[in-house]
Order: structure tokens, then C-alpha cells, then sequence
């Protein structure tokens, strides 16, 4: 069924009241194909929407959202090292990620409790605690709008970066992924470098360390730091942490001794964002109904009835003054509509 003139407040985790001209959900491939080819729809803008929490609406959506419910998650093969796990594009990540502690799946327990859906995962090689999806990703299945076939990438086509893939880039807004392959360890290689892990099993009394402590503990350290957005409106983390030379960050450490970097591969260093926004004063701060969450500094909540450009212009309010201070670009980790 298309519906036009459709409400997306509570179809996007900022809650922020916006509408799309029409609007319609698929859960099936055929679904998508026969909307794709009906007249109105071939030349409109469309967005596809999953769980909605990586999405800024700053105005109504002129065109097509078609939400994808493609649901589904099964063990396809598996050999001596690995679980070959496929999940319709619709599921809810979280979910997946539990399925897959159940059965002794490991790779994903770093990435518990992020929210969204399993399409949206390598779009945005979302990534937390030391993980990334890159790590335990396999293959994943897409619908191309155009030609309304099946195309099939792998690791290496996706072309992972840091919160980037090619569907970011060069195929934005060209193809629907209908499922994603995660190629899933059968002996575990437990990934608690990120220090918060190791002190939170500690405090939760852990003697033997496996997959579903791990995913407890990021639970709950996520849950004490982040907002809920069914409680508060918010996208997670507003923001990407930046990459900046060696020299730049030696030069930030003789003004900031405490600034917090991380040692990249490529010789650069990765900032904490939350720290350089914090250090400008904005967290816990308010404009209206926009603000910085008083635990996060990365994180920007809609406290009621915010509006996206409001939203969009406390953004570039903290980008300006991270500039200003430490010189260094903050870039937007959320999509703006």
C-alpha cells in the first residue's frame, strides 16, 4: 500500500516530525521491484529506510521512503572455523547480534545494543569497541533501483573505511540491500582491548571470559553512557572521531596534554570527537529543545519537540568552535535529509 503525505516522527530515532509524499513498506524483493517500476515512483527521489537511527530530517521528503522489512536469519553453511550467518536487510541489528551469541556465533559481541538495522550495518561499517563490521563480514546481497537485479559484493567491493563503503560514496542511493553474509568464528577471539570492557566484566564479577560477557558488558556500559531514544531522541554518536597527521597531534598534545588520540595503522592518529567537544563546553549544554547529552558530548538529543535545522545548526555550532580551538575538522557521522 502507498500512503502519501506520510508521518516519519516515529519512524526515525530523533523523533523530529517530518513526511515523505509517499511512503510504503516491502518485505519481499518482488515487493520492491513492482513499487520500482510503477510510473510515479521510476524518476522520484527515494530514501530507503531501516531502523531510522542514523537519519536527520530537516524537511519533508519529496518523494518516495520505502521502508525495508526484509526479515530472515539463518545459518547457510559453515566449516571447520567459521559460521556462514545470512540476515534479511529489515532485521533489527541487535537482534541478529543476540541470535548469534545464542548459538555461539562470535565476532559481533563488541557490537551489541548499536541500533538500526542489519542493512544499514555495512553501509556505514558501523563500528564500537574495537570492532567494525569489516572484521566478520562476508558478502551482502543488493537490489539495484535501475536495473531491478541482484547484485552480489564482497569485502573488497564494499570498500570499507572508517563509517564509509561504496554505497556512501560512489553508489549512494543506487542499489536496496536485501540481506547481508557474516562470516562468524567457531573459536572465539575475544576482542577486550578497549579498557572499559575489561573494568566492566571485572565489576560484573566475569571469572572466564566468552562471547556473552563480552556483549553484557558493552550492554552495559552503552546503556550508563548513551540515551535511550525511545526515552530521548537521538542518533547516537552525531559525529565521527577525527584523523589527523602525527605532527598535528603532537603539536594538540604540547597545548592539550590530555587530549586523547589513537595510533592508526596508516601513521596518523584518530582524536576522540567527544573529548574535543566536551573541552569546548558543550556538553549538557541546550538551545531550545536541542542539546548535547549531559554523558556524551557526541551524542546530540531532540529533548522534545526539536526541529531538524535546529538540530543541524547546534552541529555546526560545536564544528565551528572545535575548529576554532583546536583546529581540526569534525565531520557529521549522521545522514541529512
Amino acid at each position: 500500500m502507498i500512503h502519501e503525505n506520510y508521518s516519519l516522527k516515529k519512524l526515525n530515532t530523533f523523533g523530529i516530525e517530518a513526511s515523505a509524499r509517499y511512503y510504503t513498506e516491502c518485505s519481499s524483493i518482488d515487493q520492491m521491484i513492482e513499487i520500482l517500476s510503477q510510473k510515479p515512483f521510476v524518476n522520484a527521489q527515494k530514501l530507503i529506510l531501516g531502523g531510522g537511527s542514523n537519519l536527520l530530517f530537516t524537511k519533508n521528503f519529496d518523494g518516495l521512503v520505502l521502508k525495508n522489512n526484509l526479515k530472515g536469519i539463518e545459518l547457510i553453511k559453515e566449516d571447520k572455523d567459521f559460521y556462514f550467518v545470512k540476515a534479511g536487510a529489515g532485521e533489527v541489528w541487535h537482534t541478529l547480534v543476540m541470535h548469534c551469541i545464542a548459538n555461539n556465533y562470535a565476532g559481533l559481541e563488541n557490537l551489541s545494543l548499536i541500533p538500526g538495522n542489519v542493512g544499514a550495518s555495512p553501509m556505514q561499517n558501523i563500528g564500537a569497541y574495537g570492532a567494525e563490521i569489516k572484521d566478520h563480514f562476508f558478502e551482502l546481497e543488493a537490489l539495484h533501483i535501475s536495473d531491478k537485479k541482484i547484485h552480489t559484493f564482497n569485502n573488497a567491493t564494499c570498500k570499507f573505511g572508517y563509517r564509509e563503503s561504496v554505497f556512501k560514496r560512489e553508489f549512494k542511493n543506487q542499489y536496496i540491500i536485501t540481506s547481508v553474509t557474516f562470516k562468524l568464528l567457531k573459536n572465539p577471539s575475544f576482542n577486550t582491548r578497549y579498557g572499559a570492557i575489561e573494568k566492566e566484566m571485572e565489576a560484573m564479577g566475569v571469572k572466564e571470559i566468552n562471547i556473552q560477557a563480552i556483549s553484557q558488558a558493552v550492554c552495559n556500559i552503552r546503556s550508563s553512557k548513551l540515551p535511550n531514544p525511545t526515552e530521548i531522541g537521538n542518533a547516537g554518536s552525531f559525529f565521527k572521531n577525527p584523523e589527523v597527521t602525527s605532527d598535528k597531534y603532537k603539536s594538540l598534545k604540547v597545548q592539550f596534554p590530555s587530549i586523547v588520540g589513537y595510533d592508526l595503522e596508516n601513521g596518523n592518529v584518530k582524536l576522540a570527537a567527544g573529548w574535543l567537544i566536551e573541552q569546548c563546553g558543550w556538553k549538557g549544554k541546550t538551545i531550545g529543545d536541542a542539546g548535547v547529552h549531559k554523558l556524551q558530548a557526541l551524542v546530540l538529543v531532540n529533548y522534545n519537540n526539536a526541529k531538524g535545522s535546529e538540530i543541524l545548526n547546534l552541529s555546526q555550532q560545536i564544528m565551528d568552535s572545535v575548529k576554532d580551538i583546536f583546529g581540526v575538522d569534525l565531520e557529521r557521522e549522521v545522514n541529512i535529509i
